[in-house]
């Protein structure tokens, strides 16, 4: 039962500790920052640890621990409305809207004066790419964060989501040499790693202990530790980002080593130089383990270990795929273009911004995609002057609702769920709006006068339909929070459609 599903999930969420900070657009970027557990590789909704949107964790009992003679406590089974209304699974079978219905059906929703004086949209089934309503679709409008859509569906296709970012510490030039190789991975838990989370499933104590043991066997217990941050190495902002954005941590810089817990949340900047912060760390849980490190200079860091050098310990990532539906689900821009960095690499280009703006336009037109009139200064949607039409956003959410891009398909599976995860944790609880809550999903997009959000939702008669709307013209009169709104009103009134 669809609403009686999300009731449920709602309640479990509380219960259990689900949390989102809702930054309410004081200013441009990552307006939507969870403060509660990450999604685990196994789901996206599924989390262990703290600062990421999530639902309980795996492994927990539906049943309680017996007395002391060890016999078990009865199950509770939580009982539900048995007058809401069930839910039809969604399916290829089910009847398509009929356009002139669908748009007679949304006319209030789609002239909602909320959504600027001319707002662009397009609806489709995500079967079969019909276009079922559009308005303005060839309009290039401010996509603000719907842009990571795009660098979504470039780094899904060209880095392996399975695969895993290693941070490896390998033997110097001397037996009391040692160095941190960074390897993309920006969320390393200063202790232990938490293998069922994405943020922090590496460990920095683990590494420590893996590296104390090969030392301690060759005698060695006070070492010097340089890094290399020669990996992707590149500028760290963007110069097309605002500085103000930067010191009031609605984005950090981009690079390959960085520690959990100190990804840029509004009001909470990240740290200016984590290679440093992460080094420090590190020589913190090699005294954990009886080893004594003194860092070497900073101006030593861009040498690149020796080929062939002795590996002393490596810890692991979560996969690409998890780190890349992270980045979406919270609308990361530091650690979208993080991923976007390192596909380019490995593509053939330079680690820089252009060249990553180049890699993923050229990844989506690969694809299909039309992109005439698109201006792309960046790859995470937070620079100004940036434009993509509802049409070219539409085709390549489209890739992935109706499965021809498998990749794809994974990231729109693992998009934000209205009213429970991610960027829509705390969108889509009105009565008008609620229909949608548990039902749709989205990539939203926010900055000053601008409100868009692309995504899939399933209609009242379990047909799977797809959508993107931007309204880029938002009055200062009206703000943010009316035209979130009416975003929510519009695909409210989809998920309640028939429509024929």
């Amino acid at each position: 039962m669809r609403r009686v599903l999300a009731a449920v999930v709602a309640l479990l969420v509380l219960v259990l500790g689900y949390g989102a900070l809702d930054v309410y657009d004081v200013a441009p970027g990552i307006l939507t920052r969870t403060a509660a557990q990450p999604p685990t590789s196994k789901a996206p909704s599924e989390a262990t640890g703290s600062t990421t949107a999530g639902t309980p964790a795996e492994g927990t009992s539906p049943t309680t621990s017996g007395a002391a003679t060890g016999s078990p406590s009865p199950t509770t089974v939580p009982t539900v409305d048995s007058a809401a209304q069930p839910l039809r699974p969604a399916s290829a079978g089910a009847l398509i809207p009929e356009p002139t219905a669908l748009a007679a059906a949304l006319e209030v929703q789609a002239a909602d004066p909320a959504l600027g004086p001319v707002p662009g949209f397009v609806v489709r089934d995500a079967f079969t790419g019909q276009v079922l309503l559009q308005k303005a679709p060839d309009v290039a409008r401010t996509p603000a964060s719907t842009l990571k859509l795009l660098t979504a569906l470039a780094v899904g296709t060209t880095l392996d989501p399975r695969a895993t970012l290693p941070t490896t510490v390998v033997q110097g030039p001397s037996a009391t040499d040692i160095v941190l190789v960074a390897g993309g991975d920006t969320m390393l838990a200063k202790g232990a790693g938490r293998p069922a989370a994405v943020e922090g499933r590496a460990g920095l104590a683990d590494l420590a202990a893996q590296v104390a043991t090969a030392l301690q066997a060759a005698g060695t217990s006070t070492v010097t530790l340089r890094l290399d941050t020669s990996y992707a190495r590149g500028p760290r902002w963007a110069p097309t980002w605002v500085r103000a954005d930067i010191d009031a941590g609605f984005t950090g810089g981009v690079s390959m080593l960085g520690l959990a817990g100190q990804r840029a949340i509004p009001y909470r900047p990240a740290p200016r130089d984590p290679e440093a912060a992460t080094a420090a760390a590190f020589v913190a849980a090699l005294k954990g383990q009886g080893i004594t490190a003194e860092l070497a200079p900073e101006k030593t860091w861009t040498k690149p270990v020796a080929e062939g050098s002795t590996v002393l310990g490596t810890v692991e990532s979560a996969p690409v795929g998890d780190i890349l539906a992270l980045a979406l689900d919270e609308s990361d821009n530091a650690l979208t273009e993080g991923l976007a960095r390192q596909a380019t690499v490995k593509a053939g280009g330079a680690a820089t911004f252009p060249a990553a703006v180049a890699f993923v336009t050229k990844a989506v037109t690969a694809k299909g995609v039309d992109l005439s009139g698109a201006v792309i200064k960046d790859t995470s949607g937070l620079s100004s002057g940036q434009k993509i039409s509802p049409r070219a956003l539409s085709d390549v959410l489209q890739l992935g609702a109706d499965g021809s891009v498998p990749a794809m398909q994974d990231t729109v599976a693992r998009l934000p769920v209205a009213g429970l995860t991610g960027t829509l944790a705390q969108r889509f609880t009105s009565a008008v709006t609620h229909p949608a809550a548990g039902i749709a999903r989205a990539k939203t997009g926010t900055l000053t006068g601008t409100s868009s959000v692309a995504g899939t939702v399933i209609d009242a008669d379990g047909r799977v339909l797809s959508y993107v709307v931007q309204a880029d013209q938002v009055p200062a009169s009206i703000g943010t929070l009316a035209a979130r709104a009416a975003l929510d009103r519009f695909v409210a009134a989809l998920a309640t459609c028939g429509c024929r």
